[in-house]
C-alpha cells in the first residue's frame, strides 16, 4: 500500500473491489500453519516453477507463539509483477484471486473460508519483500518485540474497520519501530 494516510479514494484505486469493512478476528498461535504454509508453497512451485524466485512464509502465522488472523500470508518473488501475462493467470487458474493492484506488487486472495491465504508478488529484491523477511525474523527471535506487537494487535481487533488496510496502518509505527530495532534503515 502507499506511504501517504490512506484514504477510501486511494483505496478504491487500489482494490479491485473497494474498501470493504470488517472486525478483525485474532486466534492464538496454530502448530498447523507452518504445515498450510509448505503445502502453499509446493503448489505455488509447482504453478510458477522458475518464475517464483522465492517463496516465504510471512505474516504472524510464520511467527510461533504469535496470535494471528488464521490467514497464511506468502511472498512470491516475481522478477516482474507487473507483467501479468507471465503468471497471472496461472495462479488464477488455480484458485487464487486479484484482490490488490499496485506498481511492482499484486495481492492475490485463495481458500476461502476455511483456508485463506494472501498471497503478495513482489520482485525478489523489493524492499517490501527485504522488510517483510526482516520483521518476520526480528518477531521469531525477541519476545519483546513479539509480545509489544501481539499487545497492539489485540487492541486494534477492539473495533471495526473500514477497510483491513486501516488496521494495517494502524500497526504501522509499531512495525517502523520493530524494523528500526531490528537494523532497517531503508
Amino acid at each position: 500500500m502507499p506511504d501517504e494516510p490512506l484514504t477510501d479514494e486511494t483505496l478504491a484505486s487500489l482494490l479491485i473491489r473497494g474498501p470493504q469493512p470488517v472486525w478483525v478476528t485474532l486466534s492464538d498461535y496454530d502448530p498447523a500453519w507452518p504445515a498450510r504454509f509448505a503445502a502453499r508453497a509446493r503448489q505455488l512451485r509447482e504453478i510458477l516453477g522458475r518464475r517464483a524466485r522465492l517463496i516465504e512464509h510471512i505474516g504472524s502465522t510464520s511467527v510461533p507463539g504469535l496470535a494471528a488472523k488464521p490467514v497464511i500470508d506468502i511472498v512470491v518473488g516475481i522478477d516482474d509483477p507487473d507483467d501479468e501475462a507471465a503468471y497471472l493467470p496461472d495462479l488464477e487458474a488455480a484458485g487464487y484471486d486479484l484482490i490488490v493492484k499496485e506498481s511492482q506488487h499484486r495481492c492475490l486472495r485463495a481458500g476461502e473460508p476455511d483456508e485463506p491465504v494472501n498471497l503478495h508478488c513482489y520482485p525478489p529484491n523489493h524492499a517490501e519483500t527485504q522488510k517483510y523477511l526482516l520483521f518476520r525474523d526480528r518477531l521469531r527471535s525477541d519476545d519483546d518485540d513479539r509480545e509489544l506487537y501481539e499487545s497492539t494487535k489485540r487492541r486494534l481487533a477492539e473495533r471495526e474497520w473500514p477497510d483491513i488496510n486501516y488496521y494495517a496502518e494502524a500497526k504501522q509505527p509499531v512495525i517502523d519501530a520493530i524494523l528500526r530495532r531490528a537494523g532497517w534503515t531503508g
